[in-house]
């Protein structure tokens, strides 16, 4: 059997985020980032109630941890820089929130050319991601 060398990469899959379970049984994001600081999915919350209350620098670093935290992952999982993250996948959406917010934070502080590199990396991962 012959393989696509055109298809690109497979998608990645990161594993199940338990700090989600934590958020949703009632924790804080900020006691689920101690509890799982590996997690970005409690980052993008923390980064979300800091956009949400005029915080624009907490914003951007939280999503900025979480971002890297992610990354992590996602290298762990086999990601090689490129290729498909989807948000349809349910454990891709801390990291994919991060980079949305990290996006959103440098736009409201002037860092267009991080702007743009993000937007390029959403397009990459999932150009289905929700900009809101």
């Amino acid at each position: 059997m012959s393989q696509n060398l055109l298809a690109g990469p497979p998608p990645t899959l990161l594993p199940e985020d338990p700090a989600v379970a934590e958020l949703a049984g009632g924790a804080t994001a900020d006691e689920a980032a101690r509890r799982h600081p590996t997690s970005s999915f409690a980052w993008a919350v923390l980064s979300d109630e800091a956009w949400a209350s005029g915080r624009v620098m907490e914003s951007y670093a939280f999503a900025r941890v979480g971002y890297h935290r992610g990354l992590d992952a996602l290298r762990r999982g086999g990601w090689k820089g490129h290729g498909p993250v989807p948000w349809s996948h349910e454990s891709n959406r801390g990291f994919l929130r991060c980079l949305r917010s990290l996006g959103r934070a440098a736009s409201a502080i002037g860092e267009n050319d991080e702007v743009e590199r993000i937007d390029a990396f959403m397009a990459d991962c999932d150009p289905s991601i929700p900009r809101d």
